[in-house]
């Protein structure tokens, strides 16, 4: 996606405006030529990220799942993860789409899920993940309707706002959080009182692997 684009999209993603004129979006994300911003706004479109009206002003961001077809599932690719120590920042910035064919997800309930890209090798040990282990680049579907959790459940969490990809076990005062790995990771421990900076956004259902180079 190009950088304007991803700056229209952001934008419109956090201002969640209705109606824009071109020249006032323009000066938003820096550009002064009004056509610039047209083309860049109809190749969101085009690429079915937004609708919009271009005599009205009218503009939406599109629900982040689209059906595409009656099988046909456009999944929202919500940046990286890592499968190493939490380092990697949590964005929330819409990188595109993965299309899937929903009769792969099997009777996986649909609604909500999205994608993070694996980075690391925390996981390249999982294989109790349908579709893992996790290896670097990998596309990992995310179900954040879960709220409730079990041992041994893999999960993505943010730990003051660094993303991680783990396996989740409650102790009896603490959260731990634990590679399967061919490296050796150390875990990462959480005591209920650093709990505000620390959450669960879902719960790992499937992992679709990175084409393998020729």
């Amino acid at each position: 996606m190009h950088i304007i684009q991803r700056k229209i999209l952001n934008f419109l993603q956090k201002a969640k405006v209705t109606h824009i004129g071109l020249s006032q979006l323009g000066r938003i994300v820096e550009k002064k030529h009004p056509q610039q911003i047209k083309h860049h706004l109809e190749q969101l479109k085009k690429n079915g990220f937004i609708s919009w009206n271009s005599d009205t002003g009218a503009i939406k961001v599109l629900e982040p799942i689209k059906i595409i077809s009656s099988k046909l599932l456009m999944l929202p690719i919500f940046g990286a993860a890592s499968c190493g120590p939490a380092e990697m920042v949590a964005k929330e910035s819409l990188e595109g789409y993965l299309k899937i064919s929903s009769s792969v997800l099997g009777d996986i309930n649909t609604k909500g899920l999205f994608i993070v890209r694996a980075s690391g090798n925390s996981l390249d040990k999982a294989e109790d993940i349908k579709g893992g282990p996790i290896e670097d680049g990998d596309y990992v579907v995310i179900d954040p309707k879960k709220k409730n959790f079990n041992n041994g459940d893999y999960v993505l969490s943010v730990i003051d706002e660094h993303a991680n990809l783990k396996r989740f076990y409650k102790e009896e005062d603490h959260v731990m959080l634990v590679s399967e790995s061919t490296s050796e990771i150390p875990p990462i421990y959480i005591h209920p009182d650093d709990f505000p900076n620390y959450m669960i956004n879902g719960v790992i259902v499937r992992v679709f692997k990175k084409p393998k180079p020729k």
